[in-house]
Parts: C-alpha cells; structure tokens; sequence
C-alpha cells in the first residue's frame, strides 16, 4: 500500500461530505493509504488570498509544515481549490525574498522538497490506471459524461503544473476507463463563478447555468468534477436557475471519486451520493448491473 500525506480541506469536512466518503473509498479499494495531516488548518481559499495574500500563503505554509512531519514526501489534495493555493505558495517559495516573508508569517521554515499532487493526477499514474481498469465490475457503459475541469485544476500553467490548460485529458482518460462515453463540449475549463456564490449570486448563475446548457447540447447525461466548489454552484443551484429563468435544467453533476467507486461495485450509500440536491441516482439506473448480481 502506498502512503500519502492527505489534506482534505475544509469541503471535504462539510458541503462535500460524499467526496471525502468517495475519496476515501475509492482509495482503499485501490491500495493508496491517506494518512492526514494533523491539527491541519484552512487553506484560505477563496477569501484570504484576496484580503490579505501574505495570510493566504501563511496558511498553506502551516500546512506544508505539518505534512513534511508526516515523512512522506507526497502531499495529496482532492480540492481543485485548495491544490491552487498550495502550487501558488510552492510557487512563491521559488522566490528568497517572497520565502522569508512567507517564513516569517509562518514561524519558521517551510518546506520545498514535498511534492503537491492533485488527487485526479495520483489515481491517474500508469500502475493504478491499469490496476483501475482490471477492477472495473460495473462499467459506466450506459452514460454519456462532460468531464469539467474547472478554472483552478489547470492554470495558470506555470504555477499548477497540470495537464493541458486549454484542453486537459487526465479525467476524459479516467472516465473512457470506467467505461463511459465522454463527451466533447466547449466548457470543460471555463469558469463557474466560483467564491462569487454569496457576493455576486446573478454572476454565478448565469456562469453555472451556461455550463449546463453546453453539457445539454453536448448530450451529456452528467457533468463530472473535481472542485467542490464548481460542485456546490452546479448541482446546489439548478432549483434556483429554475427559478430566475434560467433553464430547465436537472442534470446530476458527480465528483470523479463517486464514479470511479461505481465502477469498482461500492455501494451508492458508502460513496455519499444520496447526498446530492439534484438526482445522481436516477442515471446509474441505466449503467448494467456489477458482474455476478
């Protein structure tokens, strides 16, 4: 079993309870042991960094200290959020004068050695993507899935160090191996609105609502993610949408996490995805039962 240092994030502990349950599943079934770092704290997104940047860096310096206690030289983030907070330290870190100021926020040296992956990279890996598709009992055959990147998991380039910016292919690659049908559209890295939920409703809306309307025309069954964040405004929202006139729209929206548990044969109970506001139960009825039921 490999081992990672594991920083689920504030999501993960609340509104995206089923990604942690998805995560954490998932990555038993696969043999990666998630050792969580302790007394961790927030890494700031999406506010603090705007308020007060050397704060934002503060915070995921903290971090970055208490996961190098771990030994492991991994750090593991499922948070699309919460891994652009942590590249842009990393990559603050590059520069001594921004490091002693993030050092002196911070009470004392922060690490540069660790290695900041996102989840979706790690599941990804040669070793596993086979190991994925040798385990798969209920191929996702009978859905047609819009893999929805975000605006944080890819850019900037230089910083998140991430599959392609414009037109990344990590999670279309993952889904093609669960067996689903991935389809192409044109928002797969455009925004959603983000942190704007609270102070600019209108704005996530009209952004959240356009991205469902791109997956309707692309014939996507689902829209699949890996950001709590784009989650909450894309599957948390659609009532609302109904609402102000925005469309009709009542599309199940998954974390990849809970897809992939589907296609290992875990119960729908233990991988959380009850939890959703729009239905993501109704479209695994048409994915063939797990081999031997």
């Amino acid at each position: 079993m490999t081992a990672y240092a594991y920083y689920p994030g504030c999501s993960l502990h609340g509104t995206a309870l089923e990604y942690a349950k998805s995560t954490e599943a998932v990555c038993r079934a696969l043999g990666i042991e998630l050792k969580e770092i302790e007394d961790w704290n927030c890494c700031g997104a999406s506010s603090a960094h705007t308020v007060n940047p050397w704060l934002g860096h503060g915070l995921v310096a903290r971090n970055l200290q208490l996961a190098h206690a771990t030994g492991l030289k991994e750090l593991v983030l499922p948070c699309a959020a919460c891994y652009a907070r942590f590249k842009e330290t990393a990559h603050a870190l590059g520069d001594p004068a921004t490091a002693a100021r993030i050092e002196e926020v911070a009470g004392g040296d922060v690490p540069r050695d660790l290695a900041i992956e996102p989840l979706l990279k790690i599941v990804v890996e040669p070793e596993r993507i086979e190991r994925i598709q040798s385990s798969v009992v209920r191929p996702l055959t009978g859905l047609k899935l819009a893999p929805y990147y975000g605006c944080l998991l890819t850019r900037p380039p230089d910083v998140a160090q991430f599959d392609d910016p414009e037109d990344p292919q990590t999670l279309d690659q993952l889904m093609r191996v669960l067996g689903a049908e991935v389809v192409r559209w044109p928002g797969k890295t455009a925004c959603c609105g983000s942190s704007l939920a609270l102070s600019r409703t209108d704005v996530v809306l009209d952004l959240s609502h356009q991205l469902l309307a791109w997956a309707e025309a692309a014939g996507a069954d689902a829209i699949v993610t890996a950001c709590p964040m784009c989650h909450s405004n894309l599957d948390t929202r659609q009532g609302q949408m109904r609402r102000s006139g925005r469309g009709d729209h009542k599309m199940a929206v998954y974390y990849f996490t809970e897809l992939m548990g589907v296609a290992l044969g875990l119960g729908l109970s233990e991988l959380g995805i009850h939890k959703h506001l729009t239905d993501a139960v109704a479209p695994l009825a048409r994915v063939p039962a797990a081999a031997g039921n």
